[in-house]
């Protein structure tokens, strides 16, 4: 099922998408000083080309770096990708077939806001870490 998501996603919307965070991180690695910006555009440009069957969560250990930097994004690219998120959710949220879609844009939201500290890794092992983080064991 992931793969026929992933498929539609990549078609109806997931290209568009991923183009958008590779021409932020292109302007990023340009304005040199950024650089770190634009790894993390192409880390959820990926994502954004193939996103379901992974998940975000947050790196351990206290960034105070990536809470300055993720302000920065937050005015220079964050909005403006954020706002693309969302036009693309409503418009894929009209059909049936499209709601998981639109759903998916809506999960993409957070990391298009505020990128640094954050990874990107496949659903299990997201879980995994969820449980270990709140005690819980199989």
């Amino acid at each position: 099922m992931r793969l026929i998501l992933n498929v539609i996603w990549l078609i109806f919307g997931g290209l568009w998408l991923a183009l958008g965070y590779v021409l932020a991180a292109l302007i990023c690695f340009v304005l040199i000083i950024t650089i770190p910006f634009g790894f993390a555009a192409l880390r959820i440009a990926l994502y954004a080309l193939w996103p379901f069957g992974r998940t975000i969560v947050d790196k351990p250990g206290v960034r105070p770096g990536a809470l300055v930097g993720n302000i920065i994004w937050l005015i220079v690219a964050g909005v403006w990708l954020a706002i693309g998120h969302i036009l693309t959710a409503v418009a894929m949220a009209i059909t049936i077939v499209g709601i998981p879609l639109a759903l998916a844009n809506l999960k993409l939201i957070p990391v298009s806001l505020m990128p640094l500290g954050k990874e990107i890794v496949p659903l299990d092992s997201g879980r995994d870490a969820a449980q270990t983080a709140f005690g819980v064991t199989r």
